[in-house]
């Protein structure tokens, strides 16, 4: 697709108002599903259905596609554009006649209604229909809120009438979800007004992406694995200091007769008809950041080249995929990684503040090149092979991106520039020859740890070879909660370290490739049913706040239902 004049005056929304969308049954039969085995939602969207993952997924026969990871420099004000990359990357592969699917996670609208907006691309690199899977798409993310918070009601009135499991209302750590950003919500006390109006207890709400509903869904192989980890979920402590299950107060049925369809994975496409996956969508600062196992495996067996994306940077999204998924699903190992970076960001971690951006810098990207240099050794400690994508934009002089690439290339890292954003699959060109040659190379996959190592050693070797810090300090709430998981015998679980997404370190305002600093775990939540510890270091929130002006404030929609501004 090649650049539009009229770029400089349409915005995504209205890009994606005048695209001339596939019917999906079309963009369903590129990776060989028919008729039967797709349940439409509308004329653009549809679920695949259980019969066909069952078959696909279970013919031996079929050839695994190729996989590539795209990720990203710690992120800064100014934006990366992963989305947008992993879309306009697919979209380049496709056009050059590679059987392409991409596989991202469905947005939050707590986000879009908030800071960050929407997560569906950008420019002519996008989801589609942009509108409605930024929304209630196919009620996906309300499903999950629902699940999770009859399993809070169930907890409450098992209590209220009678508790026989000894539950102590104190210890109750499951909390509701709502897939809305509000600060209020975070901590709250429950059932006051007497004993007719339930349990009287502290309580509060997480947003839904951060709940380990969605973290199950994402982490599931099967409807019986479903329900094998929901029951799995451990809600609360008995008087006697033992797990209390979701199995334990029979939430188990209820919870997957809400969930029968969430899992599912959702088919789209891109806004060149590319085949698009759109499953899950946990974040990767607060949860394992990474769209479904189910999607994923569907799509390495229906295509030659699937595009995934892991959260935030690599020391995020990219790290927890392969620490997480790819410890409990070794076929899912990336075959290349795709690193995302921008002049800005590198200006910005080289000291630039975001109101100077606009000033040619060169000597500011040369400091900041360290974080995207640190990034790319992880990706080396992880036996895998990478390719550096500088996300072009408008204003970026020719100077910078030169420094950029010259620095990448006396490095000897591959690197390409990619316009994806203003020339849609005509703009990744290049990246697009890059990945195939790196996927084409042997990687040599290894985690950052074994699961067999302690909960504190698989702690430790994040801290100390990701995120380079000295030291890892444990507070007397996380020891204490250390004790009862090692006695309990969840010891074996994987690590997933919810910190800041601005800094390798759990301070945010320390940028660029930092050293010398400790992390320190202050909380260790367990997340059973998921199958992983949550080690929460630094002042990481699990229910985002509202800017001071958010994105609802400037959202419009006309009398015929057309959204104008999102």
């Amino acid at each position: 697709m090649s650049v539009r004049m009229d770029l400089k005056t349409l915005s995504d929304v209205e890009i994606a108002n005048n695209a001339k969308l596939r019917p999906i049954i079309d963009v369903a039969q590129d990776l060989g599903f028919d008729q039967g085995d797709i349940e439409t939602y509308g004329n653009y969207k549809a679920k695949i259905s259980y019969s066909a993952i069952d078959r696909i997924l279970l013919d031996g026969k079929r050839p695994r596609g190729k996989l590539i990871l795209v990720t990203a420099i710690t992120p800064t004000k100014a934006g990366e554009g992963k989305t947008t990359t992993s879309v306009g990357l697919g979209q380049a592969l496709r056009l050059k006649g590679l059987k392409t699917a991409v596989a991202l996670r469905e947005p939050s609208m707590g986000p879009v209604f908030g800071q960050k907006g929407g997560g569906t691309g950008g420019g002519y690199s996008q989801l589609m229909p942009m509108d409605e899977i930024n929304l209630h798409f196919t009620g996906d993310l309300h499903a999950i809120s629902a699940a999770n918070n009859l399993l809070v009601a169930l907890i409450d009135n098992h209590i209220y009438f009678g508790n026989t499991l000894e539950i102590d209302p104190a210890s109750v750590s499951f909390k509701r979800a709502l897939d809305v950003n509000d600060r209020s919500l975070r901590n709250l006390v429950q059932g006051i007004g007497g004993k007719s109006n339930g349990v009287l207890r502290e309580a509060g709400f997480d947003i839904t992406a951060a709940s380990e509903v969605m973290a199950i869904i994402c982490l599931t192989q099967s409807f019986a694995d479903l329900e094998t980890r929901l029951g799995n979920i451990v809600v609360a402590k008995s008087r006697h200091s033992q797990p209390i299950t979701a199995r334990q107060l029979d939430a188990v049925g209820a919870m997957s007769i809400i969930l029968k369809e969430v899992i599912k994975p959702n088919i789209v496409q891109t806004l060149d008809g590319t085949p698009a996956f759109v499953h899950g969508g946990p974040f990767a600062n607060i949860a394992h950041g990474c769209s479904s196992v189910i999607s994923a495996k569907l799509a390495l067996r229906c295509a030659d080249f699937v595009i995934t994306e892991g959260g935030f940077g690599a020391d995020l999204g990219f790290e927890k995929y392969c620490d997480i998924v790819c410890q409990l699903n070794p076929e899912l190992a990336p075959d290349a990684v795709v690193m995302v970076a921008t002049v800005k960001g590198l200006k910005m971690h080289g000291g630039v503040s975001q109101s100077e951006l606009s000033k040619v810098d060169v000597k500011a990207i040369e400091r900041g090149f360290a974080n995207l240099e640190r990034h790319l050794e992880n990706v080396a400690q992880f036996g895998l092979p990478s390719v550096v994508c500088l996300n072009k934009y408008s204003a970026d002089s020719d100077d910078e991106i030169e420094c950029a690439l010259s620095l990448c290339r006396a490095r000897n890292f591959k690197a390409s520039v990619a316009n994806v954003w203003g020339e849609g699959a005509g703009g990744a060109s290049e990246l697009a020859e890059l990945v195939v040659g790196a996927a084409q190379r042997q990687s040599k996959f290894k985690p950052a740890y074994s699961l067999g190592d302690g909960i504190e050693e698989k702690i430790s070797a994040v801290a100390a070879q990701i995120y380079r810090a000295d030291k890892v300090e444990f507070s007397a709430q996380a020891k204490k909660e250390l004790k009862w998981l090692n006695n309990n015998g969840y010891a074996s679980l994987p690590i997933c370290i919810a910190k800041t997404q601005y800094s390798f370190s759990d301070n945010a305002s320390l940028l660029g490739a930092p050293s010398g600093f400790k992390i320190t775990i202050r909380q260790l939540k367990l997340s059973a049913g998921a199958g992983f510890i949550v080690a929460i270091s630094g002042d990481i929130l699990t229910m985002p706040g509202l800017p001071k002006l958010p994105a609802a404030a400037r959202m419009k929609i006309d009398e015929k239902g057309q959204i104008t501004s999102l």
